[in-house]
Formats: C-alpha cells, structure tokens, sequence
C-alpha cells in the first residue's frame, strides 16, 4: 500500500490552521503532583481496593453484631473500631446480618416493601458517617462472599497518629 500524497491546497490549510494555533497553559508540575494517581476517592490505592473487591485481602479483626439491639450495635462498633485502629489493624469486617426477608403475605409498607428488614445493615452504613467515625474510618464497601457478602462490610481503618 502506498502513501498517499497530500495536495498543494492541503499544505496550504494546514500551515494556515497552524499559525493560527494558540499555545496552550503549561501545567504545573505541583499541580499535577496533587492529581491522585488512582480513581479511588478515599485515599486508598489502586492495589489495596482490588484486593478487597477480589476478597483476597483478610480482615485483621471481625465484629459480629447479630443480637445486639440498635443501640447497643453503634456504642460496641465504634469501642471496636477505636480498639482495632489503636492495635494498628487496618481492614475488618463488620458482620451485620442480612436481614429477614419479608413475608410475601405481609401487608403492603412502602419503606420495607420487597426489602428485607434488617436494621443494622442500614444503620451500620449511616453510622460511619457520622462525625464519631471520621476519624477512624479511611473507606467502606461489602464484603466479598466468601466473608459475608451481603451480610457484612469491610471498613479500612485510617492510620493512628
């Protein structure tokens, strides 16, 4: 195959288009320095979320809040989460329960309707938000299956200072 050759006219228009150019703005270097290097918004690296996604990265510590009444769950979640983060863990697994499913004769609700009714599996998530949590927590998202999947959540800690 042969290059094709371009025409006078041609040339012509692009030496046109070409001074015409603007320079663009140089970026600065400590402005791209400040760009993260990884799309992950809570500060942990690429490496460190692939393994939780994959499930190949093992909690330090586990909690397991079946039984405990709402209360009770949040006071014992953040001793433990304050406990975990001072003996220097960094991943645990918050184990919250699934829920029961609702009942397929159960009257009509529209805040439970086809969802299951587990209060700490909603609370949980709401509760590290809270300013309490700030600190300790780095990021939270579900557990791989083979570690509760639906029923649990992996919470990475922040560094202690």
């Amino acid at each position: 195959m042969t290059r094709r050759k371009t025409t006078p006219e041609e040339r012509e228009q692009f030496e046109t288009a070409f001074k015409e150019a603007r320079a663009l703005k140089a970026i600065s270097v400590s402005a791209a320095k400040k760009k993260p290097a990884t799309s992950v918004p809570s500060g942990i690296d690429g490496g460190t979320s692939e393994r939780m996604r994959r499930g190949t990265l093992e909690p330090d510590a586990r909690i397991d809040l079946h039984g405990y009444t709402e209360r009770d769950a949040h006071r014992a979640l953040l001793l433990f989460l304050r406990s975990a983060q001072m003996r220097g863990h960094r991943l645990v697994l918050v184990v919250t329960g699934k829920g029961r499913a609702i009942a397929p004769d159960a009257p009509f609700d529209l805040e439970l309707n086809g969802r299951s009714r587990g209060i700490l599996k909603t609370a949980v998530p709401r509760w590290l938000t809270e300013r309490e949590f700030a600190g300790l927590v780095a990021e939270r998202r579900d557990a791989h299956r083979r570690h509760g999947g639906d029923g649990a959540l992996y919470i990475y800690l922040r560094k202690h200072r």
